[in-house]
């Protein structure tokens, strides 16, 4: 039985597909069982991803029209009924409308004005305007549970750190920077940073606490009975320790 949840609809998937997981080949595409056929669809997330890509798992993808190697794009994995949305780029276009729309209180007066902005030796998601100030805005995906916590990363991620470097330093130089997780998984609670998969991230994103970086996270969620995604919580609470 699928619980009721509240919140914004984002978007609508158009001809989504219920799938089943039949096994990761490699980093971007995995192997899905459609009606009794099966095909390989491309994954948009470097996440391990081992607690959703189970075998037998039900899933939704769409049909893709390119000339690659895969028929498909894996966007969201089943969890209670509803879908966790482990497609980050499609993450960040439901958080793109929310911010048009305004459904992110926190960020009432921003607009983006710039993607994948440079920030000394990185690229930061967004450079955004908030109220006549630029600020840069790094997006990290959160699709790893614990009970009713949304954890990043599931693995070490050098990467990870770097952004978290770089905003830092472009704090205590006086600018301002947001980092912002998106727990894009039904029914969680809190966001919680996860110690063991790599500690140097955790010690970098307390550095970034406390050099003044706002740490933020909302929470998403696919629900496959009208293919809509779901804005549950523009401000889920934080946890660091």
């Amino acid at each position: 039985m699928v619980e009721e949840l509240t919140g914004s609809k984002v978007c609508r998937i158009a001809n989504p597909q219920e799938c089943r997981i039949i096994e990761r080949l490699n980093k971007f595409v995995v192997t899905l069982e459609i009606k009794g056929n099966y095909h390989r669809a491309y994954l948009n997330n470097t996440g391990r991803l081992s607690e959703l890509l189970v075998k037998g798992r039900r899933a939704f993808c769409v049909r893709t029209h390119n000339q690659g190697k895969t028929d498909f794009r894996l966007f969201a994995i089943e969890e209670s009924g509803l879908g966790a949305l482990i497609d980050t780029h499609l993450q960040m276009k439901v958080f793109e409308i929310s911010l048009e729309r305004t459904l992110i209180p926190w960020l009432e007066g921003c607009h983006i004005l710039k993607r994948n902005a440079p920030l000394g030796a990185s690229r930061i998601d967004y450079l955004l305007e908030c109220s006549g100030k630029a600020v840069y805005l790094e997006v990290k995906s959160a699709v790893l549970r614990d009970g009713e916590y949304a954890l990043y990363p599931d693995c070490p991620s050098e990467r990870g750190r770097k952004h978290l470097k770089e905003l830092s330093r472009y704090m205590k130089e006086g600018g301002e920077g947001i980092l912002l997780f998106i727990a894009a998984l039904p029914q969680v609670k809190a966001f919680k940073p996860n110690k063991r998969a790599d500690g140097k991230l955790y010690e970098a994103l307390e550095e970034a606490s406390s050099s003044g970086v706002e740490i933020r996270a909302v929470g998403l969620y696919y629900n496959p009975q009208d293919a809509f995604v779901y804005l549950f919580n523009p401000n889920l609470e934080i946890r660091l320790s």
